[in-house]
């Protein structure tokens, strides 16, 4: 099963087991994110509606991008600057595509004393 999210301003063509760097997310290395604004679902040649898919990721780490170079100049007027900048960015592994929203697993005490 595929999605296609959107976080940070761009758009991500995601499956299971993926792994994609995104704009900054907070967290920390470890930790699991859920990127809600799925735009499409599907798998092979059948769409899902995407309202219901849930896209569950896990946080590899907290990083820098590559460098850009920004240098500006101006002819014949002595006219130099030049700057760096790097993006801060997180890489994420796509943990799963589903359907239904995953929850966290509590027994009720009832059902705890009926396993004893």
């Amino acid at each position: 099963m595929f999605a296609v999210v959107r976080t940070g301003g761009k758009q991500y063509r995601v499956a299971a087991g993926d792994k994609i760097a995104v704009e900054k997310l907070t967290g920390y290395a470890g930790d699991t994110v859920t990127l809600g604004d799925v735009l499409l679902a599907g798998e092979g040649d059948s769409m899902q509606d995407a309202s219901k898919v849930t896209v569950s990721a896990e946080i590899i780490a907290q990083a820098k991008s590559d460098k850009v170079t920004v240098f500006k100049k101006r002819r014949r007027h002595n006219y130099r600057r030049k700057a760096g900048h790097r993006q801060q960015m997180t890489l994420l592994r796509i943990t799963a595509v589903g359907g239904d929203k995953p929850a966290a697993k509590k027994a009720s005490p009832a059902k705890a004393a009926d396993e004893k």
